[in-house]
């Protein structure tokens, strides 16, 4: 299937939805910063108001002192912390203000578990839907990626083959729908846990993110960019064929039919079509073999 046009979209913030990028986790925060510095541009620069949601992580507020001295030194204007540890404090109105008055909102890494439990379902929660359709830019890294999605890998097994009882999902944040993302993909080695996830669930688009790699899902809840240093890893069970239907114990699925997409940094996919959108307008330039 020939290339299609990569589409154009507004900055966030201007009357459209705004963009929400999941992060693979382990993103630079040293050299380029490439990824934080993206957020940093559709959150607005100078005259942008982040706000950082802590509450997966086990750093406590560590986590929002690393993000904010990052976010002010990529030139955002106003950066805050938010860290309920209770579904009331959630609840809490100063808390959603922060939030209502964000051009973006960053989640940190940590437990995806404890971070849907304390936050899914409350205010704090509306207050990130309505942010988004407003046109703030938001942002999750590592279990903050996984919350995203309707469908959410709470915890698995790592290895190449899918097996039965190998990944176990919960409800999610649900800010994307009709994917389930796995973060630190090559890294901790998680192909056979997405595609356990796929053969059990084949209407759910499978995405693998990379340490240090991000895909931005646009405005129209549709396209997907590819930046980092790593690779997005698509797995579409549309016409899979599977025994996962009898799978026992932690045995091994019968799996075929999946159609795997690796797309590494500059590539746009269709998460509706199911299909490449576009190469890169310029050469990716090379890495050292020793990176």
């Amino acid at each position: 299937m020939a290339d299609r046009e990569r589409p154009v979209f507004p900055v966030a913030g201007l009357g459209a939805a705004g963009p929400v990028m999941v992060i693979g986790g382990a993103e630079d925060k040293l050299r380029d910063k490439v990824i934080l510095a993206r957020f940093a541009t559709l959150a607005g620069g100078i005259d942008g108001r982040v706000v950082i949601v802590s509450t997966a992580s086990s750093l406590g507020d560590e986590a929002v002192v690393i993000y904010r001295e990052l976010f002010l030194g990529l030139g955002i204007g106003e950066v805050v912390g938010l860290r309920p540890e209770e579904r009331e404090q959630a609840d809490d109105p100063a808390g959603v203000e922060a939030i209502r008055n964000a051009t973006g909102v960053f989640i940190t890494g940590g437990n995806q578990s404890r971070l849907t439990q304390v936050v899914a379902g409350t205010k704090l929660a509306d207050a990130l839907f309505l942010a988004r359709d407003r046109g703030a830019v938001v942002a999750g890294t590592s279990a903050g990626a996984s919350a995203m999605a309707s469908h959410m890998v709470a915890y698995g097994r790592s290895g190449a083959t899918p097996k039965n009882r190998m990944v176990h999902l919960s409800a999610g944040l649900g800010i994307l729908q009709g994917i389930v993302i796995d973060q630190h993909f090559e890294q901790r080695w998680r192909i056979g846990r997405l595609l356990a996830v796929v053969a059990q669930s084949p209407s759910l688009l499978g995405v693998g993110i990379d340490e240090d790699t991000c895909a931005i899902v646009h405005a129209d809840r549709s396209s997907l960019e590819v930046i980092g240093r790593g690779a997005v890893t698509i797995v579409d069970g549309a016409n899979v064929k599977t025994d996962a239907y009898r799978g026992k114990g932690y045995r091994p699925l019968m799996v075929s039919g999946a159609i795997l997409h690796s797309l590494p940094g500059g590539y746009w996919f269709d998460l509706r079509g199911r299909h490449l959108l576009t190469a890169p307008s310029a050469p990716v330039q090379e890495r050292e073999a020793s990176e």
